[in-house]
């Protein structure tokens, strides 16, 4: 059983989204780029239902990204559709994890306006690079990206009003820790809107330990309530989980499933109190 480290994980994550950086193309579409099969033989890191992988990264955003550059939306690496699911409004300051390209933060910028503020955080140079050589081309003056991991982010203590995440915090080896530090930079009274995979049903060692499937956003999802867990360790309330494809169904407080693993696109959402104790 190979076990990997949280130094090899962040290693041959920053290296895989790094070459995704470098070597972007404008022929790559949003559907292509965000699968996590695009530049791994076989499709191995979504196993054998190429179906559920197509599910899982494509369809992501309500909002209309048509005003957005290809540079932008063809380096869309997500899951899901956090800015929407924020419910942004204008004056916010709002925290993106893994900011990739920056079309999250791109659109947050729109939705909060100039009085509002929008901060990227990523820990692979190259998508640093690329995320402002977008914002130049974008022209939006309310946002800006610093490069550093989600689990000790280089944003102040209770600054922030909203974090967004897409399809980033399952690439992190402790998930605990990145939650303690969205609980951190948050406002009292400050939430989260994040899309991530999740699943119902634990992988096995083996599975954990393939580094394909880790970085192509598999093997390193929870189970949900694993993931729960860590969101309500770190001091969260009024936490949800959906599946995107069922949003009406609460996933929060349901069990593994017992059998097998059912690997999900999540809709999460939760609140910092407003004031603590």
């Amino acid at each position: 059983m190979t076990t990997l480290s949280p130094e090899k994980i962040h290693e041959e994550v920053k290296e895989r989204y790094g070459r995704l950086a470098d070597e972007f193309d404008n022929k790559f579409t949003v559907e292509i780029n965000a699968s996590c099969c695009n530049d791994t033989e076989d499709n191995a890191c979504c196993g054998s239902d190429a179906d559920q992988a197509v599910e899982l990264f494509a369809n992501l955003y309500q909002a209309d990204t048509n005003w957005l550059p290809d540079e932008v939306t063809g380096m869309s690496l997500g899951c899901g559709d956090p800015v929407t699911l924020a419910n942004l409004e204008e004056g916010l300051t709002v925290l993106d994890l893994g900011s990739g390209g920056g079309i999250d933060c791109f659109m947050a910028a729109r939705h909060v306006g100039p009085t509002g503020h929008v901060i990227g955080v990523d820990m692979t140079p190259a998508m640093i690079e690329k995320a402002n050589r977008n914002k130049g081309k974008v022209g939006l003056d309310n946002v800006e990206f610093r490069l550093g991991q989600i689990e000790d982010m280089p944003v102040e203590s209770d600054t922030v009003d909203v974090i967004l995440s897409n399809c980033v915090i399952n690439l992190a080896p402790d998930k605990t820790a990145v939650f303690r530090d969205a609980f951190r930079v948050l406002k009292p009274g400050g939430r989260l809107a994040v899309s991530d995979i999740v699943t119902q049903g634990h992988f096995s060692p083996e599975e954990r330990g393939d580094m394909v499937s880790w970085t192509g956003c598999i093997a390193g999802a929870d189970d949900v309530g694993d993931y729960v867990a860590a969101i309500r360790g770190a001091g969260f309330t009024d936490i949800s989980v959906r599946d995107k494809a069922a949003p009406d169904v609460e996933l929060a407080g349901s069990l593994s499933l017992g059998v097998g693993v059912r690997v999900f696109s999540a809709k999460v959402t939760a609140m910092k109190p407003k004031s603590e104790g």
